[in-house]
């Protein structure tokens, strides 16, 4: 998420909106346009009057979302405990924009900092309550995970190469060994279960809160069929101390998924740290504490 979206980037601003509106849908014309306060990257998302958004893809690589959530968001919807979003209205391409795009209905909430949640234990039950939901809902005939999903839902293996590339580049900044061995489990727990829905990238950027409780859950783009261990790496990237644990307890999942999460949760940390370790102290800082974290629980656990 971009926590200070710049109207204009990639080549998307207010003025663009206002008339892919106007041509596709002439109803919602005379509505306000203005962009969201917590962007996403792959999307630009933006406000239209009180009860809509518009999100445009960023990127050519990023348009399959696009299909994938208009198909499958509604099938989901009925089966999930908070909603979800709702697609309104499908756009293509035009007025100088290459890719298509959607209106979608506003949901209610903010995005779920740790200071806008006062009981992160019950939270964390209730994000493992979304994620079971998810995981029963019927998968005959979706995503299979890969390229769509940026690999989540598959095995961790597809980011071997630039793990290790990694560790390299980090030697002597973190405990590179321990570091290898949470990567080798990982690696090591192969996953044999039957396919299940994931989400693909549950952060607090991507769940929203009211009154500290969970109201609504976004942005489906790397969602598929698949393992569903991927969707565990909020369990260092926002839970700690006893809002871990009861996420832990509640959400279930053997030692294996526990590995590759762990996995996942590494690898992202890692290839952050290592592009942000001499240029954003904050951001370095977090991804240090998560590398911490992971190494002691497959201390704890594995």
């Amino acid at each position: 998420m971009d926590p200070t979206p710049r109207d204009g980037r990639a080549g998307i601003d207010v003025a663009l909106v206002k008339r892919l509106i106007a041509a596709q849908f002439p109803r919602w014309s005379g509505l306000p346009v203005t962009p969201v306060e917590v962007d996403g990257w792959d999307n630009r998302t933006y406000r239209l009057g009180d009860g809509m958004t518009v999100r445009l893809p960023t990127a050519a690589g990023y348009v399959p979302a696009v299909a994938k959530e208009n198909r499958w968001l509604p099938r989901l919807a009925p089966s999930l405990p908070v909603p979800v979003p709702t697609v309104l209205g499908q756009g293509v391409a035009g007025e100088g924009y290459p890719f298509p795009w959607s209106v979608r209905g506003w949901l209610h909430g903010e995005t779920a900092r740790r200071d806008r949640i006062g009981d992160m234990s019950r939270f964390a039950v209730e994000v493992a309550e979304f994620l079971l939901a998810l995981q029963r809902c019927d998968a005959t005939d979706g995503p299979v995970a890969g390229e769509h999903s940026s690999y989540r839902g598959a095995p961790p293996a597809h980011y071997d190469e630039e793990t290790r590339r990694c560790l390299a580049a980090l030697k002597g900044q973190v405990d590179t060994e321990r570091a290898a061995a949470v990567w080798e489990a990982a690696l090591a727990a192969e996953w044999h279960g039957a396919p299940v829905w994931f989400h693909g990238d549950i952060a607090s950027g991507n769940l929203l809160v009211a009154d500290g409780k969970l109201t609504a859950v976004i942005d489906f783009g790397t969602a598929g069929v698949g393992d569903p261990a991927c969707d565990l790496v909020i369990a260092w990237g926002m839970f700690s101390g006893a809002g871990r644990e009861a996420f832990r307890r509640a959400v279930g999942q053997d030692d294996g998924a526990w590995a590759r999460a762990r996995g996942w949760a590494l690898w992202k940390a890692l290839l952050v740290l290592s592009e942000t370790i001499d240029t954003n102290e904050e951001l370095a800082a977090l991804n240090r504490q998560v590398i911490g974290e992971v190494l002691a629980d497959h201390d704890d656990f594995a």
